[in-house]
């Protein structure tokens, strides 16, 4: 047991030797042997206990052993009570992940105020087992085959390596007394359903079931690792950021093995699944267009490239009206600067620049901006005499939808469309010879 514990902190992580640890502690049997552990090497340490009030009196009893525990120890002791149940409502999770949320956000509080440099939770070599096996049965990759790690970045598992055997025998032997949680011995958990039930079937065919996890959790980990690597520096020359989105190669991508696999790698912090990825490889060669949606984003499937961006707020954007010559409007996702011009200032039209000059005599206000819409049809600049619709100018400009949905244009009094913000000026409003009095409008887009 004090090996196994050693053996972490000497191989992973000497630096906790010298520096200070705030230990998670229940009560229960795991945690209760951990801050021994620290006690009896003489390590820096404090404690930190939740209560969230889920079982009466027990849950009183627990905070009240766990405050005598650091005292003894002449550990600092900091507590806290959540009221769990209607976190949970009001964000709409479970209670056992309303609780994991609450308590490691109060964890990473305490460790930034009070100077300590890791968080260690009591989490040992079943704990890691036990979650392999609940992972393979929901789904999972190669990550999840690991288990639990035993350092990321600030939280640490210095009993990652111990067995519950190794723990029980410890405490027994030191004489140290712990709080049981009656919920521990109920099948009611998918965790302890494993515990219980799967476990001890695969100890009969292995009864040196948590070492052997222990060595393929290790190999797991460092594949994953050199996985990862690889596919970092592979995507270095297929993904490309172009503001606020996300462009992935479809031609690089197909030309790859396993083309399903090294989607999932990019989109999986964009939250969408590797059931996902495989559909959307499937549809590559299909007509571009086709959407599909992670709860935080969006994929779209375009001419040359696969587009990812965040999910836009679904609220209704209102129409801007302008009804003076100078000053600056704001309007989702652009703003407009207008200031009036006199003769000396070199008018100028281009359909490449985010400024455009109008002629104020051509003008009737109020001007009003809002986004595109399908019929919507103006005069290109040069142009002569022949209307466009602006689905088929962006057709021409080989706009992807997402580009598409955010342009907006600006209209004159009589509706008409001035210009195609960013884009085009309509050729019945470029300044002529005879303009005396201009508008200088400009166009500024703001990130998403």
């Amino acid at each position: 047991m004090l090996d196994s514990f050693l053996t972490f902190i000497n191989q992973q992580l000497p630096a906790l030797k010298q520096e200070r640890t705030l230990l998670t502690v229940s009560g229960g049997i795991d945690s209760v042997v951990i801050a021994h552990l620290f006690h009896k090497l003489g390590l820096d340490a404090g404690i930190a206990h939740c209560n969230f009030g889920l079982r009466g009196e027990e849950s009183e009893g627990d905070e009240r052993f766990v405050r005598e525990l650091a005292g003894a120890y002449n550990f600092p002791f900091f507590s806290k009570r959540f009221e769990v149940k209607s976190f949970a409502k009001d964000n709409g999770v479970s209670t056992q992940m309303a609780a994991r949320e609450l308590r490691y956000e109060w964890f990473e509080e305490i460790r930034k105020q009070h100077d300590f440099q890791w968080i260690a939770t009591a989490h040992h070599a079943n704990d890691s087992l036990e979650t392999t096996l609940l992972n393979l049965v929901r789904g999972t990759g190669l990550a999840g085959l690991h288990g639990i790690s035993g350092i990321n970045k600030h939280l640490v598992r210095p009993l990652i390596l111990t067995t519950k055997g190794e723990i029980l025998a410890y405490a027994q032997v030191n004489g140290l007394a712990w709080r049981e949680d009656r919920s521990n011995a109920s099948d009611d958990y998918k965790r302890n359903l494993i515990r219980h039930k799967v476990v001890p079937v695969l100890k009969q065919l292995n009864p040196s079931l948590e070492a052997t996890f222990n060595h393929s959790s290790v190999k797991l980990q460092s594949a994953d690792l050199l996985l990862n690597g690889f596919l970092d520096t592979w995507a270095a020359n297929v993904v490309v950021k172009d503001g606020d989105r996300v462009r992935i190669n479809k031609a690089k991508l197909l030309s790859e093995s396993e083309p399903a696999y090294r989607l999932w790698h990019l989109l999986d912090k964009f939250g969408f699944s590797y059931q996902q990825s495989v559909k959307i490889i499937a549809s590559i060669p299909g007509i571009s267009g086709r959407q599909f949606l992670s709860a935080s984003h969006i994929l779209l499937i375009d001419r040359e490239d696969l587009i990812i961006q965040e999910k836009a707020d679904t609220q209704e954007v209102s129409d801007l009206s302008i009804d003076t010559l100078e000053g600056e409007f704001q309007l989702d996702i652009l703003s407009l600067h207008l200031t009036q011009r006199g003769r000396d200032s070199n008018p100028r039209t281009s359909n490449e620049s985010n400024t455009v000059i109008l002629d104020i005599k051509k003008l009737k206000f109020p001007l009003s901006v809002r986004k595109w819409r399908s019929g919507d049809v103006f005069q290109p600049l040069g142009m002569k005499g022949k209307k466009k619709k602006l689905s088929d100018f962006f057709t021409d400009l080989k706009m992807d939808l997402f580009t598409k949905s955010n342009t907006y244009i600006l209209l004159n009094g009589n509706q008409e469309i001035i210009w195609v913000i960013g884009r085009r000026l309509d050729e019945r409003y470029r300044v002529d010879e005879d303009a005396v009095d201009f508008l200088e409008v400009t166009y500024i887009p703001k990130n998403l």
